[in-house]
């Protein structure tokens, strides 16, 4: 430590970001066993154990809640996950370096507007009434389609346009992992025929597997979880039946109605079901011979 003493000293404010963000609010996961009161104040309010869960088990809101986020989280899963993994998998095939960081910057940026604008931006374009593509639409001959005004559509559209902005930054560790592969593998798999599909599925797939295992892992963290922010930029009153989830009730009966004890217990039983998926599937990876987590 006396010779390193500056990259421990460095460590000082991401370790005090995380102990003040992450395990002090740890601490107000005692609200889920009060039944709290903002007048009789956190050290007032009244131990009732686990009343709060059972008054939580019995509100048929929560079990839509489960439905449509297990729904939004597994399907999101599916397609955002493996885009990242084809797309990277295209861009390394790219052998014009000018045009390969065109293309990178370009899908990297939707990572970097809020959802706030994603969803503003996708309102214009997709709005049944006066979108630019049911303009275009109708231009052709066609008829409207109410792409964020029916539930089937909205969420169609709500996982591709979760796919378009995650996809481009998700790409980064995958092309990272491919530089790391050594180029001697493809010119042996050259020397034994095979051709660039050959390459992909018997080179760099392999070589980048644990990359993979590693972040699906951490992916099924989320499946009890989602996005509050995009959920929020593209619902409407149209639309219902998959809007309501895990996130989006924490908010409903935290913020907008004052439960904080019924907040904060759905809070506590979403982490601890994260926690316990993550765990189960690094078992599961270990079990398949890779590495795993812990």
């Amino acid at each position: 430590m006396r010779r390193d003493w500056q990259l421990y000293f460095l460590l000082i404010i991401p370790l005090a970001l995380v102990l003040v963000f992450k395990y002090a609010p740890m601490f107000g996961l005692t609200l889920a066993f009060k039944d709290y009161k903002i007048a009789k104040g956190f050290w007032g309010s009244e131990w009732v154990g686990l009343e709060v869960f059972k008054d939580l088990f019995s509100k048929p809101e929560f079990y839509r809640a489960i439905r449509n986020t297990l729904l939004l989280n597994i399907l999101d899963l599916l397609f955002s996950f493996t885009a990242p993994i084809v797309l990277a998998l295209l861009i390394n095939e790219i052998k014009g370096v000018l045009f390969k960081r065109i293309n990178q910057t370009l899908l990297y940026l939707p990572h970097f507007l809020s959802w706030v604008i994603i969803g503003a931006i996708a309102y214009q374009l997709l709005a049944e009434g006066n979108g630019m593509v049911n303009n275009a639409i109708v231009q052709l001959g066609g008829e409207r389609t109410p792409f964020l005004q029916e539930d089937t559509n909205w969420l169609i559209s709500y996982l591709l346009i979760g796919v378009w902005q995650s996809m481009g930054w998700g790409t980064i560790i995958y092309l990272a992992a491919m530089s790391g592969i050594n180029p001697e593998l493809y010119e042996a798999a050259v020397v034994d025929g095979a051709g660039r599909w050959r390459k992909v599925w018997n080179v760099t797939l392999p070589s980048i597997r644990m990359t993979i295992v590693t972040l699906l892992i951490l992916s099924l963290g989320n499946v009890m979880g989602g996005s509050f922010e995009r959920i929020i930029a593209l619902a409407n009153k149209a639309t219902t039946e998959f809007t309501t989830t895990i996130p989006v009730l924490v908010f409903r009966w935290g913020l907008e109605s004052g439960n904080f004890s019924r907040a904060t217990a759905i809070g506590l039983f979403q982490a601890v079901i994260g926690m316990v998926l993550v765990l189960l599937a690094d078992r599961v990876a270990k079990k398949l011979g890779e590495d795993g987590l812990i």
